[in-house]
């Protein structure tokens, strides 16, 4: 048995119920994992809140760190007894042990602790393709980039990537606290946007030019600000919804305001094999136990406090990234 949060029916933290829940042997091209810790992202509170459409009742949470209890057929990269990680499209992670496919889930480096893994593996991947397969080719060492929500969990890995990868940062963040913990880890400029007004900034920044790319998890409160910030021939790269989805617009606008670039990515099309979901997380890896990036654990909860903890996701409470410690 284990315990687990399962949604029976969409809506707020209150829809988060703990259960006992039995969980099996692992099938074919399964394995059954014990977490010793979980990452919290906001795409969990899309399914809770059911803008992404799960079959209820369902699992909760996309991330976790612990040790391979069992291994089904066909499963060769992982055996019982090794240290874990994973991010996986299968809602599900809140829970002490789960049977989950195997495709997505990593050997955990020993240099890697249980907390800085479920921390990291989400949204150190999100970095990961943001910078280094999103863009495709276009950006270069020194030019400027903006991204959004730059203290979040995201941005402060892809802050500080973003700066070993030699790129001038422009970040926002809603309070003065979080422009500070921003500047701190690698951003070259940050804008409090609630004083001050972003695209106006951008623009008095970078000499009127503009960025090349926008990376925005923001939605429908920047998205038309966001693409006036982009030089010719910049993308928008959207990665999130917190504020709510991009409502419809017309692709001819693109032209007149540089033939931009509009993109929408998840993290589960560049993690569709296992093959590059390995080759993204080793890149990864690499950049914690080399020390080009420090994950910034800044809030932890038990199981039992989940709903309070996605009180304080919602409410834009937390900087860096969220654990729940089991």
């Amino acid at each position: 048995m284990s315990k687990a949060v399962r949604v029976h029916q969409v809506g707020g933290p209150e829809a988060l119920e703990i259960e006992d829940v039995a969980v099996g042997d692992p099938g074919p091209g399964e394995i059954r994992i014990r977490h010793h810790a979980i990452g919290l992202n906001f795409i969990d509170v899309y399914y809770r809140a059911g803008l992404y459409k799960a079959q209820t009742p369902f699992g909760v949470g996309g991330e976790g760190a612990g040790v391979i209890e069992a291994v089904g057929e066909g499963v060769t990269h992982l055996r019982p007894g090794d240290r874990a990680a994973y991010a996986s499209n299968l809602p599900g992670s809140y829970c002490e042990a789960r049977v989950m496919p195997a495709m997505h889930v990593c050997k955990l480096p020993d240099a890697i602790d249980f907390d800085t893994a479920a921390a990291v593996m989400l949204k150190g991947l999100t970095a990961q393709y943001l910078l280094k397969r999103t863009p495709l080719g276009i950006l270069k060492p020194g030019d400027p980039i903006l991204f959004h929500a730059a203290a979040g969990g995201v941005g402060l890995i892809a802050v500080q990537w973003a700066k070993a990868l030699g790129l001038e940062v422009i970040g926002t963040a809603g309070s003065a606290a979080k422009c500070e913990l921003a500047k701190a880890n690698g951003a070259a400029h940050m804008i409090n946007y609630r004083e001050e007004d972003f695209l106006a900034r951008v623009k008095e920044l970078t000499g009127g030019r503009g960025v090349k790319v926008v990376y925005d998890s923001v939605g429908k409160d920047t998205w038309e600000k966001s693409m006036d910030c982009l030089m010719p021939l910049g993308m928008l790269v959207f990665f999130g919804n917190a504020s709510g989805p991009v409502p419809p617009f017309a692709p001819g606008i693109l032209g007149p305001k540089g033939s931009l670039y509009i993109t929408r990515q998840t993290i589960f099309t560049h993690t569709a094999t296992r093959e590059s979901t390995q080759e993204m997380a080793d890149d990864l890896f690499s950049a914690v136990t080399g020390g080009l990036i420090k994950v910034h654990i800044d809030q932890r909860y038990r199981l039992d406090d989940v709903r309070q903890a996605h009180r304080d996701l919602e409410a834009r409470k937390t900087t860096g990234s969220t654990v729940i410690a089991l």
